[in-house]
């Protein structure tokens, strides 16, 4: 973990309640935006959100949901953070370090053993907030596509 502080920029607020989230905007953004998630229905999208703990930032004046992340966990062993999108308009500011910083801060509290994640672009963004390369990756093994 870093100590390097990881705030969000004035005037925004995360949270964690799923009724503020704007799942339209989140499908759009991860639908036609993410890479992981092109093509992603939005009854599949509302799955998720349903079966996961969320995350967004949103500017204090206006509600406006500027970013995105949510978590799969048993909230005691084991958590993946996935879906970890910032709107293209606010990208570059610290919106998505900020993000991560407070999911991780979110539950540390839980004593997790570990949180896993996975990305192709944005490791520096991970880094920052103290996530590293797997040691050892060829224990791990994946079900399903890849």
């Amino acid at each position: 973990m870093t100590d390097a502080p990881h705030t969000l920029p004035a005037g925004y607020e995360m949270s964690t309640e799923t009724v503020r989230l704007d799942a339209a905007r989140v499908h759009q953004w991860l639908s036609t935006d993410a890479y992981w998630a092109r093509g992603r229905s939005r009854e599949k999208q509302d799955r998720a959100i349903a079966g996961s703990l969320n995350f967004g930032v949103y500017e204090v004046t206006s509600g406006e949901q500027v970013a995105y992340a949510r978590v799969v966990t048993d909230h005691t062993t084991f958590a993946w953070l996935c879906d970890v999108y910032v709107d293209r308009s606010v990208r570059g500011k610290g919106f998505g370090s900020a993000l991560v910083a407070g999911v991780r801060d979110h539950l540390e509290p839980c004593g997790l053993r570990r949180i896993l994640l996975a990305t192709a672009d944005a490791h520096g963004v991970y880094e920052k907030v103290g996530f590293s390369a797997l040691e050892d990756p060829q224990k791990w093994m994946a079900l399903g596509r890849q």
